[in-house]
């Protein structure tokens, strides 16, 4: 399939603007997105823009990742109903060499393809103009009627909010319309793409550029939709917030959980989307997971191939062995392979006591430990009898001793010892 047939298919297109396929049809065409360096990570909201630049890539076109060191210090208006705060220099420095690393796990920068993807910064086209300049060599070919016609300007002036819009926020489109004229200059780059929200934006950088080189000046535009779940909520979010690609801001394991546990109906709809499968491939997959829902195929291979497309091989195995370690069926050894990250993460929520880790190098016994010295038990007795009933697991074995002792050898990461009551109660006392 042709690049757009494919993005088609994968329900990946929102917006195009009519010569589009042709002009990809015709030449090797250079495109790109931008993203704003609003926090110091990507999530997986802008992923589907990065997915769309890696399939770019793969259909032997040029994508060029925008950074909006620039923009990033005004504030994009589409789909926010009140004024962003601005960041500071440093902290937009900082964001960006954390995204452009990012970046650099989906596209190819450093071979010598003629293709081969470009990161660029506005900021490094922008920081020369002055004010007067800017208004007088590029604001004068956009008028405020055409400005304001844009849905989120309307939306902003239509809401009940008193704030309004500040010129700042005003000019932002004015801004990314002057990117693409400035790419399509100095980088023969035709094509913007991005989220459905920046339709408004895309089509100024396309007037901004008829206005200036005149009509038969060659610009497009393409967008994605804005993901979001079966039953119409915001897609992305947990009750943490955003599921970033950082693996400080969200582990693994925690990343890996959002995958597997989406519903069957967005896993058929989200493996299109987040993996490089083919289209045979997972039509494959969608036909054997309904043959057997529970199995859950389709959000197993989702959460695999995104797990190790973001966090890598090693990180999906921990991940896969955490979650194994959940649901009872991990292995000490995998448990002992956990770093201190993940094993808290994978029991987050889990009750925590705290016990006398000079105690417990004299060693404590069993039933003291879990009934006396932490109240993972009530009673001395309700230990004996579910040790006698083969209910009680320590860092994942099995305790039939009731005169055991425990001491520190038993700490997991020299700090904690995991408990199982029964098949679903746990609890994690840690060692102070």
């Amino acid at each position: 399939m042709s690049f757009i047939d494919d993005l088609k298919w994968r329900g990946m297109i929102h917006d195009i603007m009519p010569g589009t396929e042709e002009q990809l049809a015709k030449e090797m065409t250079t495109a790109y997105v931008g993203i704003d360096p609003t926090a110091d990570s990507l999530h997986i909201g802008h992923l589907v823009s990065i997915m769309i630049l890696k399939h770019f890539q793969m259909a032997g076109h040029k994508p060029i990742a925008l950074v909006g060191g620039a923009t990033g210090m005004v504030g994009d208006p589409s789909g926010k109903s009140a004024e962003r705060n601005l960041l500071d220099e440093k902290t937009l420095n900082h964001n960006k060499a954390c995204i452009k690393a990012q970046l650099a796990k989906f596209l190819d920068f450093e071979s010598d393809a003629p293709n081969k993807a470009e990161l660029v910064d506005n900021y490094d086209w922008m920081k020369d103009f002055s004010f007067i300049s800017f208004i007088r060599d590029i604001g004068k070919h956009i008028t405020v009627n055409y400005m304001m016609a844009k849905d989120s300007v309307k939306k902003r002036f239509a809401s009940d909010s008193r704030e309004g819009m500040s010129f700042t926020e005003f000019s932002y489109q004015l801004m990314q319309g002057y990117d693409f004229y400035y790419l399509r200059k100095y980088k023969n780059c035709k094509l913007q793409m991005g989220g459905a929200d920046q339709w408004g934006n895309i089509t100024t950088g396309m007037e901004l550029i008829r206005r200036i080189d005149g009509n038969e000046a060659e610009a497009f535009g393409l967008t994605c939709p804005l993901i979001k779940k079966a039953d119409g909520t915001k897609f992305g979010k947990t009750e943490k917030g955003n599921v970033w690609l950082d693996e400080k801001l969200t582990s693994p394991y925690e990343f890996y959980q959002f995958w597997i546990n989406t519903s069957d109906e967005d896993a058929e709809r989200y493996i299109k989307i987040y993996t490089l499968l083919s289209k045979e491939e997972i039509e494959g997959l969608v036909a054997k997971h309904k043959e057997n829902p529970s199995v859950r195929v389709l959000q197993s291979e989702l959460a695999k191939r995104i797990t190790i497309m973001v966090h890598g091989e090693e990180a999906y195995k921990t991940a896969v062995a955490a979650s194994q370690i959940l649901f009872g069926k991990g292995t000490k050894e995998q448990l002992l392979a956990l770093d201190e990250k993940s094993f808290l993460a994978v029991f987050a929520g889990v009750p925590q006591f705290s016990i006398s880790k000079d105690e417990l190098s004299s060693g404590i016994g069993v039933l003291d430990l879990l009934a006396e010295k932490s109240k993972c038990f009530a009673s001395k007795g309700e230990v004996r009898r579910t040790i006698k009933e083969n209910g009680l697991s320590i860092n994942q074995e099995k305790i039939s001793d009731a005169e055991l002792v425990i001491n520190n050898s038993f700490l997991l990461d020299e700090k904690y010892v995991l408990v199982k009551k029964g098949k679903k109660n746990w609890f994690i006392l840690k060692a102070e």
